[in-house]
């Protein structure tokens, strides 16, 4: 300890002195480098005078006119190199503070990011809707980030509402769906993810199929929502609310649309191979490409639907509603529609015999009622279904 008191005294003088020695060696610098600013405006400008006039004789007026004009244009270089200089010196210090503000905002998002992670696995109702929504808006705000809310969203759902129903307090697979309650009263948080989702697929986005395969959305309200290119294979959308949404390229195989409200959405080249459409609403809707091969379409109400180009292949209409709709270019291949309803302005391929078909030409309904006089399609109670085993 004795021996160690002398050094702990000298360290700080050494230190004070490495400081004083930094600063007179700057001042030096800065000393040195006025004295050759000095010498060069002093100077050089009578040497680049007299090099011009290469020994010719010139009154004494003129030829320091000459140099102080010389040395202007010198102050004038030295002065712009100074502007430069510290407009670059800006730039890079704005650069700097640029990237320390974008390291902080990415520290900011993944914190509020793992924050709301955490939300979901709370055994609250309100927490997990809280992380939802902290979600949701994390992946408005930060385009890296979207994907993996998308991801983690749709994984939310599939857990949470498998099909066939698994958890306790779900409605029974074989429940009537008068019975079961509409997805924002039974599962609130899942509705908010579902909503969630159909909102940020607006947005741009690098994948290009959502997985909501095998899921339990009976009753779910989906209005206006985008679901291009998701795939809801095998899920139960029973008396699902899809009034004006958009499932363009969608894959809805062997799904359960029964009592679906589809007014007025989009099916464009959505493939519909074996579902169960029974009862479902599909009037003006967009079904141009579509495919419905094998598809359950008995006392679906078709009216006014465009299906262009749609593939109509064994599918079973009978009883449908296809008064007004447009199948001009559709394909009816085998296609069974016993008790159709048609009108004149029903529009057939050509060719095609709809009265040796079974189908049954009556009145125009005239103009659909305004949508917003309907009420609302999950809350809707529906009539047993005749085609019903």
């Amino acid at each position: 300890m004795e021996m160690g008191e002398p050094d702990r005294g000298r360290r700080p003088w050494r230190d004070r002195l490495g400081r004083h020695r930094a600063v007179a060696a700057l001042l030096a610098a800065g000393t040195a480098g006025l004295a050759v600013l000095g010498a060069v405006l002093v100077l050089l400008p009578g040497v680049v005078v007299d090099h011009d006039l290469a020994g010719a004789s010139v009154p004494a007026q003129d030829r320091l006119t000459a140099v102080n004009d010389v040395r202007t244009t010198l102050l004038q270089a030295v002065g712009g190199m100074v502007v430069l200089f510290g407009a670059y010196a800006t730039w890079r210090q704005l650069r700097v503070s640029q990237d320390g503000l974008r390291a902080t905002q990415e520290g900011y998002v993944t914190d509020r990011f793992s924050r709301a992670v955490d939300q979901l696995g709370s055994d609250k109702l309100e927490t997990r809707i809280g992380g939802l929504h902290a979600l949701w808006r994390i992946a408005e705000h930060s385009a890296r980030d979207r994907e993996a809310v998308i991801s983690i969203q749709a994984a939310y759902l599939r857990t949470h509402l498998p099909w066939p129903p698994a958890g306790p307090g779900a409605p029974a697979a074989d429940a009537p769906i008068n019975d079961v309650v509409p997805l924002e009263i039974r599962a609130a948080d899942a509705q908010v993810a579902l909503t969630g989702l159909g909102v940020l697929l607006l947005q741009p986005r690098e994948q290009s199929w959502i997985n909501l395969s095998v899921t339990d959305l009976r009753r779910a309200d989906c209005d206006g929502l985008w679901l291009h290119e998701v795939n809801f294979d095998r899920s139960c959308m029973e008396a699902a609310g899809l009034y004006h949404a958009n499932l363009t390229q969608a894959s809805l195989v062997s799904v359960n649309l029964r009592h679906a409200d589809l007014r007025t959405a989009i099916l464009r080249r959505a493939r519909c191979v074996l579902a169960d459409l029974r009862g479902a609403r599909l009037v003006e809707t967009d079904l141009r490409d579509a495919d419905f091969t094998e598809a359950d379409l008995r006392e679906a109400n078709l009216r006014k639907a465009d299906a262009g180009g749609a593939v109509f292949h064994r599918t079973d209409l009978r009883l449908a509603d296809l008064r007004g709709s447009d199948l001009s270019t559709a394909d009816l291949l085998q296609a069974r529609l016993t008790g159709a309803l048609a009108s004149e302005h029903t529009r057939w391929p050509a060719g095609f015999d709809h009265a040796a078909a079974g189908v049954v030409v009556t009145e125009d309904p005239g103009p659909e009622p305004p949508p917003l006089l309907q009420p609302p399609g999950i809350t809707t109670e529906h009539p047993p279904l005749r085609s019903m085993p």
